[in-house]
């Protein structure tokens, strides 16, 4: 399918004042203030949004809390609450081009990306999810009690939603993003404040439609768009939320769990990264595309990149000059451009933040094999970039810079490569490339990180667990691990 210019639908939803949903209702901020959406293709408005503040953000969680105290939410059997899961992921299939299109305009990845693994991704963590609302399950427990010899107890446990959650997602996968924090959320019974980025809201809100229209009862979903000072702060604070859960950086994350300790709420966190992706001297030549992928994937705005590429000094040169070749390659334009490899990151701040490691390395003596700079003057593109001749100490090894920027060494120790690859604050992602499995399992369990890739890279299923280690995170997204996030469990017991 070619896409230059939006559909019909599209261009009207995005050209109308959107409002937040709150209640199952459709209104204005309470202080009646909007904020634009910029088409990062251009930097000119794509939509106007009503901007949620503090107040917008105490309106959703007395509907939220209505809806889970005394609402038909949690008198709804578990079977009824998961074929209307499975609605709403029925519902993005059919609504699929037009979400992608919505993605890539407010985001600026390739319409063509949005459509083949956002939306199907989406839609199939909700289908997930769905089959899971039957099968959270407690368990009996044989006691006994040393202080009553001979009585008989019976114990068992129940596991129960949290309550009121407050979620809060990044702009890099917006309508992923949200699938993988509503999902569960609805699975295990919770009702829910969403908070998207403020730079990319338009799907979060459509998804809000979507979720009207599968019959999901007022209450249970708000979604709430504003700025991460106001409304975000709020609702991370906010004493009758009961659960927050994040995703986006490690400096926000860590302000988010100081504004969560008033009501000590639970916290589930996805943050930063900076992955290590490994090629041994043994890997074959689909190493090297696999570098690229991992880099240049969504404009290397993934918080789980192999941002940091460590190849076998025998194959160094080939490599690099492999990847160099595909960066080289790849056709920048914007999102909605079928011909479109490589769209522009998402705003102005972006690319400030992107640039500028770019001119940091330089200055601390990287090479630039590749890229560099920006690409051209109008919108906030970025040249796909290679350094090498780098050192661990320096800002673009360290940091996430969170763009299509690598930085490669070479490496000949085997046995210290494990050490390497843990130089970091992050634990998010890692990659291995090798022919032998042997060597490849063995690396895998030294490496300190929550997800491990061998002779493949961003392989995501909902099924899998995803979260990291160290200041990547609390806690994990998909899978049934996530289950834990968003319930409590209760232990019962009573004398026979």
């Amino acid at each position: 399918m070619s896409i230059t210019t939006a559909d019909e639908r599209v261009s009207g939803f995005v050209s109308s004042p959107r409002q937040m949903f709150i209640g199952g209702q459709w209104t204005e901020a309470a202080s009646g203030k909007t904020f634009a959406t910029p088409d990062p293709a251009t930097g000119e408005t794509l939509a106007n949004v009503a901007e949620g503040d503090a107040e917008d953000i105490d309106r959703a969680i007395r509907a939220a809390r209505a809806a889970f105290d005394d609402g038909p939410w949690s008198r709804m059997t578990p079977s009824d609450r998961g074929r209307l899961i499975w609605r709403i992921g029925d519902l993005i299939l059919e609504h699929a081009d037009e979400l992608a299109q919505l993605e890539s305009m407010d985001n600026g990845k390739p319409y063509t990306v949005a459509r083949a693994a956002d939306i199907p991704l989406a839609a199939d963590l909700f289908h997930y999810m769905a089959g899971w609302a039957t099968k959270i399950e407690g368990n009996t427990i044989n006691i006994s009690v040393p202080i009553a010899p001979g009585a008989n107890f019976h114990s068992y446990t129940l596991r129960e939603p949290v309550g009121v959650v407050g979620q809060i997602i990044p702009w890099n996968f917006p309508l992923l993003m949200a699938a993988w924090k509503i999902g569960p959320a609805l699975t295990t019974g919770n009702t829910l404040i969403l908070k998207p980025a403020e730079q990319t809201p338009l799907t979060a809100l459509r998804l809000a439609e979507l979720i009207q229209e599968a019959g999901v009862p007022d209450g249970v979903v708000n979604v709430v768009p504003g700025y991460g000072e106001t409304a975000g702060a709020r609702l991370a604070a906010h004493p009758d939320v009961d659960k927050v859960a994040f995703t986006g950086s490690t400096e926000v994350g860590r302000l988010i769990v100081q504004a969560a300790a008033g009501n000590l709420k639970k916290v589930s966190l996805e943050l930063g990264g900076k992955s290590p992706n490994i090629v041994f001297d043994d890997a074959d030549s689909s190493a090297v595309e696999g570098a690229a992928n991992a880099i240049f994937f969504n404009h290397g705005q993934c918080c789980v990149a192999g941002s940091r590429l460590f190849v076998h000094q025998s194959r160094f040169d080939e490599v690099i000059e492999g990847v160099a070749d595909i960066a080289k390659s790849i056709k920048l334009g914007p999102g909605m451009d079928s011909a479109t490899q490589m769209g522009p990151l998402v705003s102005e701040e972006q690319l400030s933040r992107v640039t500028g490691y770019l001119d940091a390395g330089r200055d601390e003596g990287a090479t630039t094999v590749v890229g560099g700079g920006r690409y051209g003057d109008r919108g906030y593109f970025v040249e796909p970039t290679v350094l090498t001749g780098t050192r661990s100490d320096m800002k673009v090894v360290r940091e996430e810079i969170f763009g299509p920027v690598v930085v490669a060494q070479p490496f000949s120790d085997l046995d210290e490569i494990a050490a390497q690859a843990n130089d970091t604050d992050y634990g998010l992602g890692a990659g291995i490339w090798t022919k032998d499995i042997s060597k490849a399992h063995a690396l895998a369990k030294k490496i300190r990180a929550g997800t491990v890739w061998i002779n493949c890279y961003n392989v995501f299923d909902s099924a899998l667990p995803f979260g990291g280690y160290k200041q990547s995170g609390w806690g994990r997204e998909m899978g049934h691990e996530v289950l834990n996030n968003y319930t409590e469990v209760k232990a019962v017991t009573a004398q026979l």
